[in-house]
């Protein structure tokens, strides 16, 4: 089982808060549902409190899981199962319990693939860390909420799909591109959160 990173100290800044300060927060996973054999970046593993050799290697979707608030956590398992079984875009936010020890908020954005059978096969997609942003308690995101005629949503969409169709090819150059298209639509969600919860705000 991953080991799960509790050492964050008071007086200097963990792994995951450096990371988040010079980066922009977002991570990308690949789940291959049929093994159940989920590969992360650091930047996932270190929101979920798995080790990071390991989430690269590959994890259990349940090791990812743990990481989740205990009152996020059903919400979050149903919601997944949903979405793979019926395939298409998945859209959750919801919090964490991280690495340094803080509770985070992330807005969660994937695909689900199903086989020629209908069996979910394959998932992949794309976490933002939205904590700046969620500056009050409301009721979380839904899927219902996004609409999939919202160009950002629907490039997000696209840029999941391109990222997978592109590793098919083997080009590391076209690989680099797509993922930073992606994690610049990332970017580009995350502010729009931001936005639209501060209009809420005032």
């Amino acid at each position: 089982m991953p080991k799960r990173k509790t050492d964050a100290t008071p007086t200097a800044k963990s792994p995951l808060q450096e990371i988040v300060q010079t980066l922009d927060a977002v991570g990308s996973w690949d789940w291959d549902i049929g093994s159940d054999v989920l590969v992360a970046d650091a930047l996932v593993a270190a929101f979920f409190g798995v080790d990071a050799e390991q989430a690269e290697a590959g994890a259990p979707l349940r090791d990812f899981m743990a990481g989740i608030h205990p009152e996020d956590r059903e919400r979050v398992v149903r919601a997944i199962g949903r979405c793979a079984r019926a395939g298409g875009a998945y859209v959750a936010e919801y919090r964490v319990c991280a690495a340094d020890g803080q509770i985070r908020w992330l807005l969660a954005r994937g695909r689900f693939d199903l086989d020629r059978s209908g069996q979910p096969k394959r998932g992949r997609g794309i976490v933002i860390d939205i904590t700046p942003a969620r500056m009050s308690d409301e009721a979380y995101v839904s899927t219902e909420m996004f609409s999939s005629h919202d160009p950002l949503d629907a490039a997000a969409d696209r840029c999941i799909a391109a990222q997978k169709a592109v590793e098919k090819v083997g080009d590391r150059d076209l690989q680099f591109l797509a993922d930073m298209l992606l994690f610049e639509v990332g970017r580009r969600l995350a502010g729009r959160e931001d936005q639209s919860r501060r209009r809420h705000l005032n």
